[in-house]
């Protein structure tokens, strides 16, 4: 009889496997952005490299804040290098993003001042140094600024462009075959001939997260359930991609054939088959050399439900990515009881207020596993592991943001 193992041993079994991607590719900077960095940026210099102003108004020396009128010798534009110096009892107006000219140690405001002929009144002093940024306060030379794993942002791309980078290497995305198997399933576009067929979601769902988490796609679409067929399908999709995800035909029935052909007709190494977990306890995962098969239950919410919970972080880990499954922890404002010593993920609505996270499950529908409708709206999956208790009103709870996906 097939054991099932809890989910915590599961992601235990994943997280000690070695599947890392080793492709690296080289892209000029606004085509990385949520592309995952390869390699280590330092920096090659300060910033600033020399004292700069961070406001318009005049340099000065400190201690001459109470010797009465300062007279103006220069101005001092951004971008520009000039030779006067600040002697005692002067001062040179100078302008946001300046070089602080030699002699001064202070910025005073424009509007700290008062302008008489060609001298300046200081009417508010200020501390010394005021609104002048040191050499390295943006950051130092030899500092790492962005580590490898990193997914890159707008302030990363900001940072490069900083440091003149225009090109760097990412790696590149894991390649995720998809596919539904199914006799009774149709694909878009299908024509129905019967009350028995249902139309299959399952597929684009799972590349619509696999595409959100970092992946490149392959649609493979609606498989027919048996066995020569499922067998050719994921024989062509090991050929061409690092992770193969099917749904349906993983749990007991007399037509589930996917369990069939991982098992026997391309003798996978089975990492876990059956996980304590509600919804889709059947999921199968297992290696055919350096890929990755990620067999998913055939209902709707279920396939969703497993493909964020295994296939998402599979594909960072391909990636060296730094991300993780978002868990925070929430109020939850009605009770709930455990229906079932599983480790529960049960879809609700979720909202920030009142420097927290709230959920309630108005709205959501109770039934089978295949009421995919329930991830509509503002939605998170509260987590109610194995070992837990029924929930009361205003107890605090982990639950798993979904908002990435939308």
């Amino acid at each position: 009889m097939r054991k099932f193992i809890k989910y915590e041993e599961s992601l235990t079994i994943l997280s000690n496997i070695q599947f890392k991607g080793k492709g690296k590719e080289k892209l000029f900077l606004t085509n990385c952005i949520g592309k995952v960095l390869a390699q280590d940026i330092i920096a090659n210099h300060n910033s600033p490299e020399v004292q700069m102003s961070a406001l318009d108004g005049y340099a000065i020396k400190s201690n001459d804040q109470k010797n009465g009128l300062l007279k103006i010798i220069d101005k001092n534009p951004a971008g520009s290098v000039i030779e006067s110096k600040v002697e005692k009892g002067t001062c040179i107006k100078t302008f946001t993003g300046s070089i602080m000219p030699e002699g001064s140690d202070t910025l005073i405001p424009i509007e700290n001042v008062e302008v008489e002929n060609d001298s300046i009144k200081i009417i508010e002093e200020v501390k010394k140094g005021f609104a002048v940024r040191e050499p390295g306060e943006n950051y130092k030379k030899d500092e790492i600024l962005i580590k490898e794993g990193t997914t890159i942002g707008f302030a990363e791309i900001g940072v490069l462009a900083s440091l003149n980078i225009s090109q760097i290497y990412v790696y590149t995305e894991p390649r995720v075959s998809i596919a539904s198997t199914g006799s009774e399933i149709l694909d878009l576009g299908e024509e129905q001939t019967n009350s028995a067929q249902i139309r299959s979601s399952n597929h684009l769902t799972v590349e619509a997260i696999a595409k959100k988490a970092g992946a490149r796609t392959i649609q493979m679409g609606v498989v027919k359930d048996d066995i020569k067929s499922i067998t050719e399908a994921m024989q062509d999709a090991l050929q061409s991609s690092d992770i193969v995800v099917t749904t349906g035909g993983v749990s007991r029935g007399d037509y589930d054939f996917v369990q069939d052909v991982v098992k026997e007709e391309l003798k996978a190494k089975v990492l876990f088959h059956g996980v304590k977990i509600k919804p889709g306890g059947h999921l199968l995962i297992a290696q055919k050399d350096n890929k990755l098969i990620i067999s998913l239950p055939g209902f709707a919410y279920s396939s969703t439900v497993c493909a964020i919970l295994y296939m998402v972080p599979m594909i960072y880990k391909f990636l060296g990515s730094q991300k993780k499954l978002p868990i925070v922890k929430a109020r939850i404002t009605q009770d709930f009881p455990l229906k079932m010593k599983k480790t529960i993920f049960t879809a609700c609505n979720v909202k920030y207020e009142d420097a927290e996270y709230k959920i309630d499950f108005d709205g959501k529908k109770q039934g089978t596993s295949a009421i995919l409708t329930n991830m509509l709206e503002s939605p998170a999956l509260l987590i109610q592991k194995e070992d837990s208790e029924d929930l009361k009103k205003n107890d605090i709870v982990d639950i798993l943001l979904l908002d990435w996906l939308k």
